[in-house]
């Protein structure tokens, strides 16, 4: 055969194989591959919510950037701002708030003055994971009963945390939890041990009972909560540290075990189930071997950067790669909801927010956690959210 025929044959089936399609896109590796800067074709900033609650979320976001030395450096993907800088962008955006613009000529101001670094997701359509967490109100006690008989406990005296950075170079950054017994280092007790061996009672940690096991096991999930007591005060109990164990799913392991079908998981119907099977209650629990432990709080619910968060506009998401404290836009779906409070449908949404918190389950580019705050409608959305959206970060161009 002609070698010239043989190349172009070879040519042609390289660019069917390879032209045709798009090469598949890598998926990030290093920090600052988590956000990239979009230059071309940013979205259209509407917001779905009112600006006062916008307003506050960020006031209480300067708190947390006023207690920071102004030349702490934030990574924002493949470039760094000083807190000095992050801290005039968020005030400038609250001056283009106080001008009163309608919707179409702020989204204009935000594109003409603010750069955008758009999370690259989990794939390759940059897609971000949207779940939800809410503020629960379960009746409480001080003291146990036959009834209240389930402790949400306080940070044992035992636990301690070592930073690895002294250990070497690789290491920065890195710690972990343990307890010390004899002259071995150990891990923290597991949920099992906690909740079914009971290694810790009698050591005068509990804060409170609850009367449900899923009750303490959901506080555990959403990381703070309000506990009713008899007397109609309310005790606020808010995330103090946890026993370092890794972080696993009930909900997938129940759909792995086929407990639950994927399509119908819900926090709801993880409650239901547990509640009419009591059988697997146990094993299901305790497949997660983290432990949280609380504290009371004077008010709440704080976020992991100190401050309260604000219903709607404060989110949760993985502190090693997005700078703490950042503005940030999003846009996914939320639930629509009848009279009767019953879920109907959902309906797209985008909002301003704020990355405020963080979470065990929380991890990667793809991953995202919208507080919802308290009551019924933050109770639906936070156990059925599970939605793909956009995230962005802001920052104001030089």
């Amino acid at each position: 055969m002609n070698p010239s025929l043989i190349s172009l044959i070879i040519l042609l089936i390289v660019t069917c194989i390879f032209g045709c399609h798009p090469p598949l896109k890598k998926e990030a590796q290093q920090p600052e591959e988590f956000l990239r800067q979009v230059r071309f074709f940013l979205p259209e900033f509407h917001d779905d919510m009112d600006r006062d609650s916008l307003i506050i979320a960020i006031q209480r976001n300067l708190e947390y950037l006023n207690r920071l030395a102004s030349e702490t450096v934030f990574h924002y993907g493949p470039h760094d701002f000083t807190c000095r800088e992050v801290r005039e962008s968020q005030e400038a955006f609250l001056e283009l708030l106080s001008k009163k613009l309608n919707a179409k000529q702020l989204s204009r101001e935000v594109r003409k003055k603010f750069q955008a670094y758009r999370a690259t997701g989990r794939g390759e359509n940059e897609l971000v994971l949207f779940t939800g967490y809410y503020e629960p109100i379960y009746e409480g006690r001080l003291a146990p009963d036959e009834t209240f008989r389930y402790p949400l406990y306080r940070r044992p005296d035992d636990l301690i945390r070592i930073d690895l950075s002294p250990f070497s170079e690789k290491f920065k950054g890195e710690s972990i939890v343990g307890r010390i017994e004899g002259k071995k280092i150990l891990p923290y007790y597991s949920r099992y041990q906690i909740e079914v061996e009971r290694v810790l009672k009698g050591m005068n940690l509990e804060i409170a009972w609850l009367k449900d096991p899923l009750d303490v096991a959901f506080l555990h999930i959403q990381g703070s909560g309000r506990l009713k007591l008899p007397d109609g005060k309310v005790l606020l109990v808010h995330y103090q540290t946890s026993n370092g164990r890794p972080y696993r799913s009930i909900g997938r392991y129940m759909i792995e075990k086929e407990f639950l079908s994927r399509e119908e998981m819900s926090m709801q119907a993880i409650r239901k189930y547990l509640t009419e099977n009591p059988g697997v209650l146990e094993e299901v629990l305790n497949y997660n071997p983290s432990y949280i432990f609380f504290r009371q709080v004077e008010n709440g619910p704080i976020g992991s950067i100190d401050v309260l968060l604000t219903p709607g506009r404060s989110i949760a998401l993985d502190s090693r790669i997005f700078p703490k404290g950042a503005l940030g836009f999003i846009s996914s779906q939320k639930p629509l909801v009848n009279e009767k409070g019953e879920l109907t449908g959902w309906t797209k949404f985008s909002r301003f927010v704020l990355n405020q918190d963080t979470g065990g389950a929380i991890k990667g580019a793809g991953r995202a956690d919208i507080f919802w705050g308290s009551g019924p409608y933050a109770e639906l959305a936070a156990g059925h959210l599970k939605h793909d959206g956009e995230l962005y970060i802001l920052i104001k161009k030089p």
